[in-house]
């Protein structure tokens, strides 16, 4: 698996950042069939289907950072350098 791991300051309330997390995975929902959920502050999704298929991680709201994990399979290790820059542009607009 290659791993993609952003970290973003933010001085937002924690709903705030919680729903700004649930707007990112809601917008990766639409895109590539990922399923997500809260445990706790982690927001988990996973793709099982789909263009990502395989793909699984989460986004961490913490109260003055969220942090980004994401697992992508073999198949897709070419492309992490575009997701990245995906995930850290739709980060910043978000944060």
């Amino acid at each position: 698996m290659a791993t993609i791991e952003l970290r973003r300051s933010h001085s937002l309330p924690r709903d705030e950042a919680r729903q700004r997390a649930e707007e990112l995975a809601k917008s990766l929902e639409e895109k590539l069939g990922l399923e997500w959920h809260w445990n706790g502050d982690d927001l988990v999704f996973e793709a099982p289907r789909g263009p990502a298929k395989g793909t699984k991680g989460f986004v961490r709201v913490a109260p003055a950072e969220v942090s980004v994990e994401i697992d992508l399979p073999f198949f897709l290790r070419m492309l992490k350098g575009k997701v990245e820059s995906k995930v850290r542009e739709k980060l910043d607009r978000l944060l």
